[in-house]
């Protein structure tokens, strides 16, 4: 029996060392532009982008396979510090489709408090407990549509995040042309 659990013990240690020295000598170093894209990403692998994680955007962005405004839930600032990262001109605030994060908000009159959404929110921004009521902590929510899909009374939708200080910039302003047009067409 203690010769079993001998030859067990340093076939273990043995096939551990030799996988630690495997790892070391194998391993595939990022370039370092991919490192520092995925640290701008929220880092929630949500999947809203079309990637598998933050990790996988970040290589399209290096590769340059994939547009600057890909992170729905970074918006805005993480689109400019992917522009100051890969030192690509960052889009002007009219050419961005929507820049405003969006985040989830529950109506309370219509939850039931069946916990189907806080089990599937990956970064835990829904507070609540089995039949009772549901809330949002806005800081916390990435806008990734998962509560969405899954609440049986359809109590949950998304909204623009609220801007605050942080938040806040000028809107592009319209030319006298485009002014005049819209003056004209109303």
């Amino acid at each position: 029996m203690l010769a079993a659990a001998a030859t067990m013990s340093a076939l273990g240690v043995t096939l551990g060392l030799v996988l630690g020295v495997a790892a070391r000598r194998l391993q595939v170093d990022a370039p370092p532009i991919v490192e520092e894209i995925t640290a701008a990403l929220p880092g929630t692998n949500c999947g809203q982008c079309g990637f598998p994680g933050c990790s996988g955007a970040a290589e399209a962005i290096a590769e340059g396979g994939a547009p600057l405004t890909l992170c729905p839930p970074g918006g805005r600032d993480v689109v400019l510090q992917l522009a100051e990262i890969t030192g690509i001109a960052p889009p002007a605030p009219g050419d961005m489709a929507d820049t405003t994060p969006r985040i989830a908000f529950i109506f309370e009159d219509h939850c039931t408090g069946c916990t189907k959404c806080f089990k599937r929110c990956p970064t835990d921004a829904i507070l609540g407990a089995a039949k009772q009521i549901h809330t949002v902590i806005p800081d916390a929510c990435i806008g990734c549509n998962e509560c969405v899909e899954v609440c049986p009374t359809q109590a949950i939708l998304l909204r623009k995040k609220p801007r605050t200080l942080r938040s806040w910039y000028w809107e592009k302003p319209q030319t006298t042309q485009t002014a005049q047009t819209t003056r004209r067409l109303a």
